[in-house]
């Protein structure tokens, strides 16, 4: 029956090598063994690779920058700050919240290093920091770039003396920590609202001078990450509610890898503690 449409042969032999010619030229205009997919979860564009004659493609797509940083979630507290009765500023060890929530704060000033500015803004982690004034007095403007990431300057006193509560009357202590109140609203435009007793020792006193000072409670701690490890005084893992205590000393970036590992294997976010007790 072909024979019959000699005309009809011609033009579909013609049309087939169209169509061939065309498929050829669009394959040598694509990137070989490259093909690009939409993520159904985001709608990007992503590159595929598959493996080409000369060995495994390289895709050309651009790949996105890496980051440690995950977001900041919004957790709504379930703790009131207690208020301060009878004159005593309440302590606060712990967090009792059944959010996945851990609270980071990092003491005292010593050792200014770029790297604990560029870990807490890598991994995005706010931080409260309990300043001693003698020991920040030297570059005070050194810990604005914590701030501007989200930190909080908070009370560590003056002088850092770990036996005040036994060696201090009330008005010494009350001078010592009204001092750094005062220093902190110099230098950061904020005075504190929480306070950190050195070595963590407080007292009766010690409460009525945090009180009296403008503070609306003493800040203590259940874990640590010290000497490139966690210590605990509970258990052997962060606990949601923690609130775990660092300094900036020469193993910072130890200790603050002590302190990712452990909040990453407990599946806890960290948050400014002051958000969550709602303190300006």
């Amino acid at each position: 029956m072909c024979d019959d449409h000699p005309a009809d042969t011609s033009r579909r032999a013609a049309i087939g090598f169209l169509g061939a010619s065309l498929a050829t030229a669009l394959a040598a205009c694509s990137t070989p063994g490259t093909t690009s997919a939409k993520d159904p979860a985001s709608g990007a564009v992503r590159a595929e690779s598959s493996a080409g004659p000369d060995g495994p493609a390289t895709s050309h797509a651009a790949s996105p920058a890496t980051s440690t940083k995950g977001p900041r979630g919004s957790f709504v507290p379930d703790y009131s700050l207690p208020p301060i009765q009878d004159g005593l500023a309440p302590v606060i060890t712990r967090i009792p919240t059944k959010q996945p929530i851990v609270f980071l704060t990092i003491d005292d000033g010593a050792v200014k290093s770029p790297d604990s500015v560029r870990l807490l803004a890598e991994n995005d982690f706010p931080a409260s920091l309990f300043l001693t004034s003698n020991t920040v007095r030297d570059n005070p403007a050194f810990f604005k770039a914590f701030m501007e990431q989200g930190s909080r300057i908070e009370n560590h006193t003056v002088s850092h003396n770990v036996n005040m509560t036994t060696q201090w009357g009330y008005q010494r202590q009350l001078d010592d920590i009204i001092g750094m109140q005062d220093f902190a609203m110099q230098q950061y435009g904020r005075k504190p609202a929480l306070f950190r007793p050195p070595g963590g020792a407080y007292s009766t006193t010690m409460r009525q001078a945090a009180a009296a000072a403008g503070l609306k409670a003493i800040i203590t701690w259940e874990a640590k990450a010290n000497a490139g490890r966690m210590d605990y005084q509970y258990g052997n893992t962060l606990r949601p509610g923690d609130i775990v205590l660092m300094h900036f000393r020469p193993e910072f970036a130890a200790d603050f890898a002590a302190f990712r590992a452990a909040q990453d294997a407990a599946g806890l976010q960290v948050v400014l503690l002051e958000d969550f007790l709602g303190v300006a």
